[in-house]
């Protein structure tokens, strides 16, 4: 078991694309003046989404949505509402009221990038997922930020609801960007099906891993100048950023055996459970509780949790899938 659980961290350590993101972080300890000038970095977040929403709604094209289906985008919602409330009750005991609802919105939300990078992976090892893990992922933006708000309005001394623009929260939550253009995507490719899709192949198909590599290569830099804040974090929060990603994916694992979900969709899942956002959650923080500080939740999840899940825990993960489905 342990040569098993080696050989799949090597083979996902020596993935070129991860390697790219090693790179970066290289780079910028040595000093060095690489660096992906403006605005490549949105375009390749752009690119991004929409090649995963295209491929994700081509897939659900190709399938029914049956019960299964409604199964596991209903089991996404409902881990994304559990993770906050009992991460937030975590948090409180180390930190004050803003931090804890702003680190528990980001630990219930996902990262995109960490799905696009272990998708890469499980396609490298013969496994399939379905298009709907698609639509759990972008279903598992927003609930968070919407929970982590209400528990802040309920643990709120000053209770001023006037604080919290209920119908900008909500916009930012489900209009935002990365929400907005991945959902869009994906009813794009559902509607077009297979036809659209071969139109479309050539570049959000055949040029997605070297582009997901450019992402990383670049996240890698930015990841790489957040290291020093770590010491402003403290080792509570990072051990958090480590156990938290974990314990969600073991939760998740058993709950989707439990389910019998596909292997595939399980390992998905467990990814999308133990992810941590740092693009969707920040950008609604800033606008709601700009008493947060981004420096905390920010480098946590950028800094510790993103290449935790990409060096470790995707291997780990899909380790422990192979385990319970045989």
């Amino acid at each position: 078991m342990e040569t098993i659980n080696l050989n799949l961290l090597t083979q996902n350590f020596l993935n070129p694309i991860i390697l790219f993101f090693f790179l970066g972080i290289l780079a910028v300890l040595l000093k060095s003046d690489l660096e992906i000038p403006q605005p490549l970095p949105k375009f390749f977040s752009l690119y991004l989404l929409i090649s995963i929403g295209l491929q994700g709604g081509h897939k659900l094209n190709k399938g029914d949505i049956d019960s299964y289906v409604l199964i596991v985008i209903g089991s996404a919602i409902l881990f994304a509402i559990i993770v906050p409330i009992y991460t937030f009750y975590i948090l409180r005991k180390k930190l004050d009221l803003y931090n804890s609802v702003a680190l528990a919105s980001t630990y219930g939300s996902i990262s995109a990038v960490t799905f696009i990078t272990a998708g890469a992976f499980i396609t490298t090892v013969g496994e399939k997922f379905g298009g709907y893990m698609v639509a759990a992922m972008a279903l598992m933006e927003s609930p968070a930020i919407i929970i982590g708000l209400i528990l802040f309005s309920i643990y709120n001394k000053d209770n001023n609801d006037s604080k919290l623009h209920w119908k900008e929260i909500f916009i930012e939550a489900f209009l935002n960007a990365s929400v907005f253009l991945l959902l869009g995507s994906l009813i794009i490719g559902y509607i077009t099906g297979e036809k659209g899709w071969k139109t479309m192949e050539p570049l959000f198909g055949d040029l997605f891993k070297p582009m997901l590599a450019f992402f990383l290569l670049d996240l890698g830099i930015v990841t790489a100048k957040k290291l020093n804040a770590l010491k402003k974090v403290g080792v509570f929060l990072v051990s958090f950023g480590i156990i938290i990603p974990i314990i969600n994916a073991i939760l998740s694992i058993l709950f989707a055996k439990l389910l019998n979900f596909q292997s595939g969709d399980a390992f998905m899942f467990s990814i999308l459970c133990a992810s941590a956002s740092y693009i969707a959650v920040p950008a609604a923080l800033r606008m709601s509780l700009p008493e947060a500080n981004p420096s905390i939740y920010v480098t946590l999840s950028l800094a510790v949790t993103f290449p935790f899940n990409i060096i470790v825990g995707i291997p780990l993960y899909y380790y422990f899938i192979k385990l319970l489905w045989g």
